[in-house]
């Protein structure tokens, strides 16, 4: 097909989604008024001839997040399906874990999630970056609500308020089936919090801490009318602080106010909303020797500032609206759409480390300026169906989804003066930079799946799923006029399958396939990149203690990706020949118990290695940046009755192992040492108020976190809180 053709295509797509997005939303708001009066009817002749499996999406989140163990999930098959009988390793973030680990960030959110890398490089205000089982998920495995939170070619980025979720879930593996183009080790869904029909009330909260911390946070709901057919709810919060780093802020203005509409008992229209705008600097990356290695002038401290004040800003400024829907037709049908409009904008001004002089106090400055834009759609529409054929029961789900995404990144890019990283004396004048990059990227994604979730017996469940994704890209170099169009479409699949015993195990076994576009071409061929594709066989299982507040999973896994560029060692350019294969184990136990006690604990073991690659010497070797073992245990008591009702203590402890970083020519020759991080907190609960204490690597172990090139980055040193919280 000539792009002329493409480009054609493309823009009848991308002009027609409203149209496509109000087609299910009226007819589900018709098809409301005319299913009222033969609900009952049809309810009753199905109940005569099927018996069907109790799937449906309902709100379980705010039943469930009073304490740490959730009983289903809607991000693994849309479904709201049990944990149990899900064949696939999920963890679910619960909005009481991190309330009581006072998290600050969604990377914090995820410490003690087995499998996942939140803080592959410390200590990091500007992003979340995340790796799943050993892959990067930055760019593509972020989602909100269910919908992807783009980032294309990290035009911008992402930093989540974690106060503004009810819970987080992570599914390991493949999640292409259903939700398209995405990374192979996983995903991360930030669920935001929803109108509650109930009175008036909230939680006013105030934070102070080391670092000149204060922080706000308002978290308020109830209903409109007397009808209570509607709802609402506000969640926002305030941040002045500064952190670890000499210079370095962390300010935040977060808003995200939220709309239910509930007409009838079988009908949900929530519209939800958020602004957020951050104000911090770039995080400070360190020469290796002074750092990981030793410097005859000592060690670098890990506050120096290696910018200049007044110069370094990193601004992000970020809106959302959309809205999730869902009509139930009867207890056969329901159908759901969810929809979202974005716009970020981030404003970067950064001088940075670029070596360590022959002196070995003295740095190499470079200073680059970041101006990008993106703004997008992004539509789910989906058809859930439940029925029998003879003995099998099933929850069939059909969905079409389309993204449509535009963004800008314009980087102009320079030299800056040296600095004496020992004694460091800030002021020189940075010369301006000159346009090093300047790019326009339209992306547009449609997806066709169909998923069955199918009840054999009453002791087994089976999962099948399929999925043709077509995604168009175009890429226009503003500096020398050109553009480069590209087509990729691919299927992919999924099967799983659960054995539900009468003790509470449930062993599985599930296969995935991914898929994920690989923009640009060879430059020697001119040949597009073919997408990076990755498959997966998981076998594990799950335990849920008869009459216990508690879960278990185990799992094991065989991951491999595809296609995915490396770098020719002679041209320095992409090439389409690299393969990495990542196995492992990973183990999660969450409990809570009546007695006063929650605890979350997990261990992941990781494999991962490159099995083909441009550089020789880098098949066989480990993948960087990702330690072979982490281990987390987290437990808060609170005291149930008594004279010492309301007081609670609790602690945890992370053990990160050792991990490799890489050079351009080897990957295993800087090995970053294993740690261990403590985590501690008082509180006490009287009526309506709230006093907690807090403290984030309790002995301020100074830390390196990772190792690339000739640098190295620091972790998070000792963070301290204390807060008041008024609920009413």
């Amino acid at each position: 097909m000539h792009d002329s053709q493409r480009a054609k295509g493309r823009q009848t797509v991308t002009g027609n989604w409203p149209f496509l997005a109000l087609i299910p939303l009226a007819a589900a708001l018709n098809g409301a008024a005319l299913a009222t009066e033969t609900d009952s009817d049809r309810k009753q002749s199905a109940d005569k001839e099927v018996t069907l499996p109790v799937v449906e999406v309902k709100d379980t989140a705010r039943q469930e997040d009073s304490d740490y163990r959730a009983v289903n999930s809607s991000t693994a098959s849309k479904t709201d399906t049990p944990l149990l009988e899900t064949p696939q390793a999920i963890s679910v973030v619960t909005d009481a874990q991190m309330e009581a680990q006072n998290v600050g960030t969604l990377a914090e959110a995820l410490r003690y999630t087995p499998g996942v890398q939140s803080e592959t490089f410390g200590f990091e205000p500007r992003m979340t970056q995340i790796r799943l089982r050993g892959f990067d998920a930055t760019e593509t495995g972020l989602y909100q609500d269910g919908l992807k939170l783009v980032n294309p070619g990290f035009a911008v980025s992402h930093n989540l308020e974690p106060f503004g979720a009810e819970r987080v879930e992570v599914p390991r593996g493949p999640a292409s089936v259903l939700y398209g183009q995405a990374s192979a080790g996983g995903l991360v869904n930030f669920i935001s919090k929803k109108p509650i029909f109930a009175a008036v009330g909230g939680d006013i909260k105030f934070e102070a801490g080391n670092y000149d911390r204060l922080q706000g946070e308002l978290d308020v709901h109830g209903t409109l009318r007397d009808k209570k057919d509607l709802a609402y709810r506000l969640v926002a919060l305030g941040r002045d602080s500064d952190t670890q780093i000499d210079y370095i802020t962390d300010n935040r203005v977060y808003v995200a106010p939220s709309l239910t509409w509930r007409p009838s008992d079988r009908t949900t229209l929530t519209f939800l909303s958020h602004y957020q705008k951050d104000e911090t600097q770039p995080s400070q990356r360190y020469p290796a020797i002074g750092t990981l290695f030793g410097n005859p002038n000592g060690k670098i401290p890990s506050n120096r500032f290696t910018g200049e004040p007044g110069v370094d800003q990193y601004n992000r400024e970020q809106f959302s609206v959309g809205y999730l829907f869902e009509h139930r037709f009867n207890d056969l049908l329901t159908v759901r759409q969810n929809t979202r409009y974005f716009d970020t904008a981030l404003d970067v001004r950064s001088v940075y480390t670029a070596g360590l002089q022959a002196d070995q106090r003295s740095i190499s400055r470079y200073y680059y300026e970041i101006d990008a834009k993106s703004h997008g759609f992004s539509l789910d529409n989906q058809a859930q169906l439940n029925f029998a054929t003879g003995p099998l029961a099933h929850t069939l789900l059909a969905g079409l989804d389309f993204q449509h995404t535009n963004a800008s990144n314009v980087l102009p890019f320079g030299g800056a003066p040296d600095l004496d990283i020992y004694v460091p004396i800030y002021g020189a004048t940075v010369p301006a930079a000159s346009p090093y990059q300047n790019d326009l990227l339209t992306q547009d994604q449609v997806g066709l799946y169909l998923q069955d979730q199918i009840k054999i017996t009453e002791k087994w469940r089976a999962t099948l799923g399929g999925r043709l994704d077509k995604a168009d890209s175009e890429t226009t170099d503003k500096l020398t006029g050109t553009a480069t169009q590209q087509r990729d479409e691919e299927t992919t699949g999924r099967a799983g399958l659960v054995y539900l015993a009468d003790n509470g195990f449930a062993p599985y076994f599930s296969y995935a396939q991914s898929f994920l576009p690989a923009l640009g071409k060879d430059a020697l061929t001119g040949t597009p990149f073919k997408p990076e594709t990755g498959e997966q066989y998981e076998f594990g299982v799950k335990y849920q203690p008869k009459n216990q507040n508690s879960f278990i999973t185990l799992a094991y896994f065989d991951l491999t990706r595809q296609n995915f560029l490396t770098l020719d060692p002679i041209s320095f350019l992409n090439v389409q020949k690299g393969e990495a294969h990542s196995r492992g184990v990973e183990l999660e136990g969450v409990a809570s118990f009546d007695n006063g006690l929650n605890l979350t604990a997990g261990y992941s073991y990781l494999d991962a290695k490159v099995t083909k690659s441009s550089f020789a010497s880098e098949v066989g070797e480990p993948l960087e940046y990702v330690p072979n073992h982490k281990a987390t245990l987290w437990a808060d008591y609170t005291v149930p009755s008594g004279p010492a009702k309301g007081w609670g203590i609790g602690g945890g402890t992370r053990y990160i192992g050792s991990s490799y970083g890489n050079t351009y020519y080897d990957r295993n020759t800087i090995e970053v040492p294993s740690y261990v991080l403590f985590d501690a907190t008082v509180h006490y609960t009287w009526k309506q108020f709230q006093l907690a204490f807090n403290m984030q690597n309790v002995f301020d172990k100074e830390h390196v976190a990772t190792a690339f090139g000739d640098s190295a980055t620091y972790g998070a040193r000792r963070v301290v809180t204390g807060s008041i919280k008024y609920s009413f």
